[in-house]
């Protein structure tokens, strides 16, 4: 049975990446890591930032481990592994050498900095890390799949059914960071760190989705609870600890916010809807090519003399319109469409 809810908290985790990488333009420190940054900083928006980057990039691992759960219904281990190397490694690598390399000579050229071709992961990282997770767990997933009335999977929904279970869940992330002592937490970017929070996300994920309605109707039960929960430790880091907040409490305050997206998801966004079938497929692409446009709004927008505020608006405008005509080309090309994740149209 299709989960409308999952595919919704994707779109929106996708379109808050979007605006995310365009606020990095508006930070000082956007420059260090690659990002066209604005003369005229916009720092009120890395409150909102702080906000954000502690659950919005887990989150996608969360989904994205829920996903599998879905597409292994019809599919054995070598159909999984040969649709998922379609859907993910095949744009993976198109993206390296054929979609990261353009916004790296947007950047170049708006530095003055000489010209020349160079491939890289980019953001596309999340990819790579996502076909790992697929092969490296999928005899265990498959495993689990195939044994739903085992005393494994018994054991599982009846540990993650119940609130107390969850304590298990956190324990598990809180040993990833004290193990990986990341600097900063929300450093997932081709590290470690990044690697193995994703893989603990990924394999819960499908967890979760494997315990069925009552996990779904526990979590709504206690969504208060994490909204609470992840308020209180969002004031915290921003008001006292800052910078220096223990990776325990940024752990903790990370699975609230998920769980909060889960929980408020699952009651209220399990529905279908043509916006969603749009912007469900339209997802992918969007997160391939968004950077090209945002790179390339930046490089034109920055030299306007007009307030930061507009400049980020217009930005964000620019590129969410380069990305729908974008994809709008894409969909209608049958031969296009493997590269940026869609699927071939019969």
């Amino acid at each position: 049975m299709r989960r409308y809810d999952i595919d919704w908290l994707r779109v929106i985790a996708i379109g808050l990446l979007v605006i995310y990488h365009v606020a990095i333009g508006f930070q000082p420190w956007g420059v260090m890591i690659g990002f066209i940054t604005n003369q005229n900083p916009w720092t009120a928006l890395w409150t909102p930032m702080m906000f954000l980057n502690v659950w919005r990039i887990p989150l996608l691992f969360f989904v994205s481990g829920m996903s599998v759960y879905f597409a292994m219904q019809k599919r054995n281990w070598k159909q999984l592994i040969t649709e998922r190397a379609w859907r993910i490694l095949l744009p993976f690598v198109f993206g390296m050498f054929a979609i990261v390399p353009v916004h790296v000579l947007i950047w170049r050229y708006h530095y003055n900095m000489e010209l020349h071709y160079n491939w890289h992961p980019g953001h596309l990282w999340f990819l790579g890390n996502i076909f790992s997770y697929v092969v490296l767990l999928s005899p265990a997933l498959f495993y689990l799949k195939h044994n739903e009335g085992g005393v494994v999977v018994r054991y599982l929904k009846n540990m993650l059914c119940h609130p107390m279970g969850l304590l298990l869940v956190v324990a598990a992330f809180v040993l990833e960071v004290i193990i990986a002592k990341p600097v900063p937490f929300e450093l997932y970017a081709m590290t470690w760190h990044g690697f193995f929070l994703g893989l603990l996300a990924f394999l819960f994920g499908f967890c979760f989705v494997l315990c069925g309605p009552s996990f779904w109707q526990m979590i709504q039960r206690w969504r208060w609870f994490f909204v609470i929960t992840g308020t209180t430790l969002f004031l915290l880091r921003v008001y006292h600890f800052g910078m220096n907040t223990p990776g325990y409490l940024m752990v903790v305050e990370s699975m609230s916010w998920i769980l909060t997206m889960l929980a408020f998801g699952s009651a209220y966004l399990n529905k279908p809807g043509k916006a969603l079938t749009y912007l469900s497929e339209a997802a992918y692409p969007v997160y391939i090519v968004h950077m090209i446009f945002l790179y390339l709004g930046s490089h034109l927008i920055f030299k306007w003399t007009l307030p930061s505020a507009v400049q980020f608006v217009l930005v964000l405008l620019f590129t969410m319109a380069g990305c729908f005509v974008t994809f709008e080309i894409i969909r209608r090309l049958k031969w296009l469409r493997p590269f940026f994740g869609l699927r071939i149209k019969q």
